[in-house]
């Protein structure tokens, strides 16, 4: 059991009992707490976010997986309601491990364990891998993304100052078992959920570029990322 002081965003893992407590999340900015199961065992893992005395505590279930292979869960977090979050472990059962980093425009400070690139806006296909962060400033100009996965239920996220848009390839069921918001954070308000229009395998997004950092998470295994691309383009 330990308390590890986890500011900088960075890829960590925690065992049973442990808390990571970051003191560093700034108003104006939306964040998403990566959960990945690394016990490497079929079980899920209960986790508890703690954002506060002002709001109750959420559990999120990480889900359970053979061989480090699942989905990630993601607590969203905004810095309009606390500047600290803890997450814990909150059973000792043996072997639980989870694997952690936050994300959003700003975070992690700290690349360390993660891909951290920029994104070309040439149309160029890029690799969409597990840990992977991408990050560019769009032109003030329109701008299509392309997300191609041949995995069930590939699910990425972009990240703009305040708000977030899920991304999920091949979609199945209700994804809300693993995209759980805290404090004031709501869908359709701070974030959505985009899933294919046509072909499942493929979400295409066209934005308009502000002058603002936006970054782009993957939220899935390895092996669920597997010939999963990423592409931008001006149009």
């Amino acid at each position: 059991m330990s308390t590890i002081t986890w500011n900088d965003g960075r890829s960590i893992q925690l065992t049973g009992g442990d808390t990571a407590q970051c003191e560093n999340l700034k108003a104006g900015q939306l964040y998403a707490v990566f959960l990945y199961n690394a016990s490497g065992e079929d079980q899920n893992i209960p986790v508890t976010v703690n954002i506060g005395n002002g709001h109750p505590p959420k559990p999120v279930n990480v889900p359970g997986t053979t061989g480090n292979n699942g989905l990630a869960a993601l607590a969203l977090i905004s810095g309009n309601d606390t500047q600290t979050a803890n997450v814990s472990i909150t059973s000792h059962q043996s072997g639980a491990k989870i694997d952690a980093w936050i994300g959003s425009v700003g975070m992690p400070t700290n690349t360390s364990g993660i891909e951290n690139m920029q994104l070309p806006f040439n149309g160029e296909l890029q690799q969409f891998n597990k840990r992977a962060r991408y990050y560019a400033v769009p032109e003030s100009r329109w701008y299509q993304l392309t997300l191609n996965s041949p995995q069930t239920q590939f699910i990425s996220v972009q990240f703009s100052e305040n708000h977030a848009k899920v991304f999920i390839n091949n979609p199945v069921g209700d994804p809300s078992n693993i995209i759980i918001p805290t404090g004031t954070v709501a869908e359709g308000s701070s974030y959505e959920v985009v899933k294919p229009q046509g072909q499942p395998q493929t979400i295409t997004y066209q934005g308009q570029g502000n002058g603002q950092q936006k970054v782009w998470m993957n939220a899935d295994s390895q092996q669920n990322s597997s010939d999963s691309t990423i592409v931008a383009q001006y149009i």
